[in-house]
């Protein structure tokens, strides 16, 4: 099962919900935490249901149940094959930092998953570590889906690139983007993290999905 970013942080907040208060929220709870519409969240919560990762009954207010797939929220089926037959996926091109920045190395595998997810050759994946970023709900262990891009837009989820002052060479990290008066602020989503101010930084894509592929 191929998640989107938005529809894992909606699955996972609903299983944290449920775990915690043992009911299902609401479209209105949902909507307040993430701060969008009702539509927004409804349409959420209908792809996931098509996707088969939750069930509902229509016109209950708390009548969402998950449904155990036997694999975490937003993780892929390996092997997955396509319409012609063929395994479908990406490349793992190697790790990206969430947390402090390290060392670009590629260092290739692939990850096969079926059709749902972007096939375009350009696209590829990273596998996250450290939990600068996990209020966005993207945790060590995940994979990241990235389009390639050297600009980016306020708010977006970015791989930049950092100089290494000690060694010269230049490491990567996962942040959201934002442009401010004078430098720009690359945002970690933690609480307990600062932010990185730079007049100038590398952008090399763009997260465009999540994958969890661990329980």
């Amino acid at each position: 099962m191929f998640l989107t970013e938005k529809q894992l942080a909606v699955l996972n907040f609903i299983r944290d919900f449920i775990r915690d208060k043992g009911i299902s929220p609401t479209l209105d709870e949902m909507s307040q935490y993430f701060g969008v519409s009702k539509i927004t969240i409804y349409e959420h919560v209908n792809a996931l249901e098509k996707k088969g990762a939750l069930t509902k009954t229509p016109n209950m207010a708390r009548s969402i149940t998950l449904v155990d797939t036997g694999s975490a929220a937003g993780s892929a089926v390996p092997g997955a094959a396509g319409a012609d037959g063929g395994v479908r996926g990406l490349t793992i091109r190697g790790r990206i930092a969430a947390g402090a920045a390290i060392e670009a190395v590629e260092d290739r595998e692939t990850f096969e998953f079926d059709a749902i997810a972007p096939t375009n050759e350009e696209y590829y994946m990273l596998r996250v570590e450290g939990r600068s970023m996990i209020n966005d709900h993207i945790c060590p262990g995940d994979l990241v889906i990235v389009q390639p891009s050297d600009s980016a837009e306020d708010n977006d989820i970015v791989v930049a690139m950092l100089p290494d002052e000690e060694t010269g060479s230049r490491k990567a990290t996962l942040k959201r983007f934002f442009r401010e008066s004078g430098h720009i602020r690359l945002q970690p989503a933690n609480d307990e993290m600062d932010p990185i101010l730079v007049t100038d930084v590398e952008i090399q894509g763009k997260v465009v999905g999540v994958v969890r592929p661990r329980v």
